[in-house]
């Protein structure tokens, strides 16, 4: 078991730096005092938190226990992560939702007021600029969370189009909440633990759902979300009070709820089948070839209206040239970029992201194939440092997920 944690340590390191250089550009490491930190920064430090960079902030790779540890205690009773490198925003106005559906491909008219969807955004290829948790928390109001190492293109991207918008008589504005923390809560415990600390009746929050309410004393906007397969929430808290709510939880837990940094967070979403963007998701992959044409409403396929939508809706007509598919694998586990062969040895892809699962004890991957070679039990050769080892297709998520429905 010692070769196998050291392996997951390795990989899941080697992931986030991929991951991480491919979203922040070409750099050099910048040192800790070019870091951004979070107001949690000196909390992690005195809780035994090993800083990495990430995407420009100093985080949390891990703590006392081990990644291992980590990954099989979140699903077992719960963990508490600091995300609050990620870019919560607001959009405001009466056209905020026909503005924000030029970008994405959610139907978001089509939300429920406080409920929310996984969405990307996209490139006018079709490409995925960004994937994002959307919110409508009224039909004059949108809430969104934009990964940490694609907050400047995001926003960029974004203000780009709102000038041109506005200037043909749109009204849309937004405010990003630098002024807010983000917490996320996850696993069997986290609604329990968390009904200590608010009056609101946990119990009626579905899956995809969002509230504006008090928890711990601090007014908050509390989503039903995660990124680890397990039930939880992402709390989006004042800065003030962001060590305070991070301490009550660990207490009301009594112990049970363990911080947890980015190594197990990685292997939480590797093994709920999730994307890495920068790894399983870059401007080069659309949403169809990604797995998540779920994601693109109803109506969006009907009437198109967001970029690279030509391009898009024609894949979901005739169908991808490539998929992303799931792996379980012998020897070695894959890494991002490692070959996938057919039987005869030619070339059908190439992982993108790959490690050994804590929870399954084996090695797990995904990564994207020839279609045609993309069913599940499809036998597979993945290259690993020159040598070929057996794989086989298979589906995802390769954890069942707990997500709280109705």
């Amino acid at each position: 078991m010692r070769g196998g944690l050291w392996q997951l340590g390795q990989s899941i390191t080697r992931r986030l730096a991929q991951a991480d250089k491919k979203t922040i550009g070409r750099r050099c490491f910048a040192s800790d005092a070019e870091l951004k930190k979070t107001v949690l920064y000196d909390f992690h430090v005195v809780n035994g938190g090993k800083m990495v960079p990430f995407a420009g902030w100093s985080m949390p790779i891990q703590y006392k226990d081990s990644i291992m540890d980590s990954t099989i205690n979140c699903r077992e009773n719960g963990s508490l992560f600091d995300v609050a490198h990620m870019c919560g925003l607001s959009l405001k106005g009466k056209d905020a939702i026909p503005f924000l559906e030029k970008l994405v491909i959610a139907d978001v008219a089509g939300l429920a007021p406080g409920t929310g969807t996984l969405t990307v955004f996209t490139n006018e290829k079709g490409g995925a600029i960004d994937d994002s948790v959307i919110t409508k928390v009224t039909n004059d109001h949108l809430y969104l969370v934009v990964n940490a190492g694609c907050r400047d293109k995001d926003l960029a991207h974004i203000e780009e189009h709102m000038k041109s918008f506005k200037s043909k008589g749109g009204d849309v504005s937004w405010h990003i909440h630098d002024e807010r923390s983000l917490l996320a809560l996850q696993g069997p415990l986290a609604a329990p633990v968390l009904q200590h600390l608010t009056k609101d009746d946990l119990s009626k929050m579905y899956f995809g759902e969002f509230r504006v309410l008090d928890i711990n004393g601090a007014p908050c906007f509390l989503t039903r979300t995660g990124y680890t397969g397990e039930d939880g929430f992402e709390i989006s808290v004042p800065s003030e009070n962001a060590v305070d709510l991070a301490k009550a939880i660990l207490e009301k837990s009594e112990g049970k709820v363990r911080l947890t940094g980015l190594g197990a967070r990685d292997s939480l979403r590797l093994e709920a089948g999730l994307c890495l963007y920068g790894n399983d998701m870059e401007q080069h992959i659309t949403p169809v070839e990604a797995g998540l044409t779920w994601a693109i409403g109803k109506r969006r396929r009907a009437e198109g209206g967001f970029l690279g939508a030509e391009v898009i809706l024609k894949q979901i007509e005739e169908g991808p040239k490539i998929r992303r598919v799931g792996f379980f694998s012998s020897g070695p586990p894959p890494r991002s970029h490692s070959e996938i062969q057919d039987s005869n040895g030619q070339n059908i892809g190439e992982i993108t992201s790959g490690g050994f699962s804590p929870c399954l004890k084996k090695n797990i991957a995904m990564g994207y194939v020839k279609t045609g070679n993309h069913k599940a039990g499809t036998n597979v050769k993945i290259v690993i440092r020159g040598k070929s080892y057996d794989g086989a297709v298979t589906k995802m998520p390769f954890v069942p997920t707990k997500y709280y429905k109705p």
